[in-house]
């Protein structure tokens, strides 16, 4: 059994913040790491035109003034944390050694996680949706996004590959497009919980509901890629 994917760290309450930690810090990495979780919770939360970098000085061991010498501007704070999200999941992908298990094995894994992660990760979530109401114009400058992107997609095509080749996968699949399917289902079930659970009266956040929606968004995926 796979272990529980990590949440993504969080930040804290202002009051707890500034009484657990000291003003200012001499280590710049820190720093950074801890500007970058504060501003993910904030972007997530507020969106790019509300988050405000003031808010985010207050609530980090660092000041206005540092938050722009470490990232130059708002935007180039944004662009920062939307790179640190996907940095954070395509290197917890890796973990996964999918390449040592037999495809219908490891394609189960790699949907089983991108749901857990996505679940787990709600910030990781809006900021993406954040980035859409965007047309993707701050992605877009990113190319480190662009390059850790590949690898995801790379999985996605030897599993699938090494699943048509032994017989057991369908042929006529592409890679990018079952990329896409798997990442909307799990996607939705995190963006659209809220109004879905009250139009339709359906609790989405038990254990029980959770484990079952998973099951299925797995077996849906399985039965559509085999042979």
């Amino acid at each position: 059994m796979n272990e529980p994917v990590r949440p993504a760290p969080r930040a804290s309450t202002r009051a707890a913040r500034m009484s657990a930690s000291p003003a200012r810090t001499n280590d710049p990495e820190a720093t950074m790491q801890n500007i970058l979780e504060v501003a993910t919770q904030e972007f997530a939360a507020k969106g790019l035109t509300g988050a405000r970098i003031d808010e985010i000085a207050e609530l980090t061991r660092t000041s206005k003034r540092m938050i722009y010498y470490y990232f130059g501007s708002k935007e180039g704070l944004y662009i920062a944390v939307l790179e640190e999200a996907y940095r954070r999941i395509r290197s917890i992908e890796n973990e996964l050694h999918l390449e040592d298990l037999p495809p219908e094995e490891a394609l189960r894994t790699l949907v089983g996680f991108t749901f857990d992660y996505q679940n787990a990760n709600p910030d990781f979530i809006r900021l993406v949706m954040n980035e859409n109401i965007h047309r993707g114009e701050f992605l877009a400058r990113s190319e480190t996004i662009q390059q850790l992107n590949v690898p995801a997609i790379d999985a996605v095509r030897a599993v699938y590959e090494r699943g048509r080749k032994a017989g057991v996968f369908r042929a006529d699949l592409d890679p990018v497009d079952l990329h896409l399917s798997i990442s909307a289902l799990c996607f939705f079930n995190v963006s659209n919980r809220h109004t879905f659970s009250l139009i339709f009266k359906r609790d989405m956040d038990s254990p029980q509901a959770l484990a079952a929606r998973r099951a299925s968004i797995v077996d849906l995926i399985v039965r559509y890629v085999r042979k």
